[in-house]
Order: C-alpha cells, then sequence, then structure tokens
C-alpha cells in the first residue's frame, strides 16, 4: 500500500518547535546571565578602587596601602587575575590633590574567563593632610 502525504498535517511538528524555541529561550537567559556577572565584576571593580582610593588618601596610609587594599577587596570579591593590574598615583584636580586608583581587569565574557585588559576602572579620593601650626 502506498501512503498518502498530506502537505498540510502538522503533526509531528511539536517537539521540533519545541527544540528550537527552547534551544533559543536558553541562549537567551545564558546572555542576560553574562551580561549580569559582567555588571557585578565591574561594580566590584568600582567599589573596591574607590575604598582602596579613600584608605591611600588618609593621613597615615600610603599609595601602597592603598594599592594592596584595592587587590584584598577584589580578590575576596571576584578572584585573584582581576587585581594583577591595580596602580595609584596623587594628582591635582582643581587645585587640590587626590588619589587617583586605577584598575585594569580582565572583561568576563564565557564565566568568569575573559579578554585581558577589556575593563578600566579608575576612583578618585581627596587627599588628606594634618595640619601643622
Amino acid at each position: 500500500m502506498l501512503a498518502v502525504v498530506r502537505l498540510g498535517d502538522d503533526r509531528g511538528s511539536a517537539p521540533a518547535e519545541f527544540v528550537m524555541v527552547s534551544g533559543l529561550l536558553v541562549v537567551l537567559t545564558v546572555a542576560v546571565l553574562q551580561l549580569a556577572l559582567a555588571l557585578h565584576v565591574r561594580t566590584t571593580l568600582i567599589d573596591a578602587a574607590s575604598e582602596g582610593a579613600r584608605y591611600a588618601a588618609l593621613a597615615d596610609s600610603g599609595l601602597d596601602g592603598g594599592v594592596q587594599r584595592t587587590r584584598d577587596l577584589i580578590t575576596v570579591a571576584v578572584g585573584s587575575s582581576y587585581a594583577e593590574d591595580v596602580s595609584a598615583e596623587v594628582v591635582d584636580r582643581g587645585g587640590a590633590p587626590v588619589v587617583e586608583m586605577h584598575v585594569d581587569a580582565p572583561l568576563p565574557v564565557i564565566g568568569l574567563l575573559g579578554v585581558d585588559v577589556g575593563m578600566e576602572v579608575t576612583a578618585h579620593a581627596p587627599l588628606e593632610k594634618i595640619a601643622t601650626e
């Protein structure tokens, strides 16, 4: 016997549609989660750089202490590979000395793995001085 094939028949298409739609939804969900992770890492780096700049700006502290504080905070939060390139310097902003903390870190592309030096963060804090009269 010969089987008759009807062109308008939708039987068996539900599993194929499910696979295509669920694959698209999984990719979209993973992309949103990766974006959230990248924003979390960026926010963490900004916070650590700000805290390190404030620490370095204290009257009884120095730039090395601020750099170490920044590295410690980044290492605890997201890992030591993000804390490798941290630097600090004193710059002049509007006639006032300011500590500038600079962090170069990888941009997370797949999980925490990413492009080297894909993210640059800079933070500032006014330098404290003890007035002697």
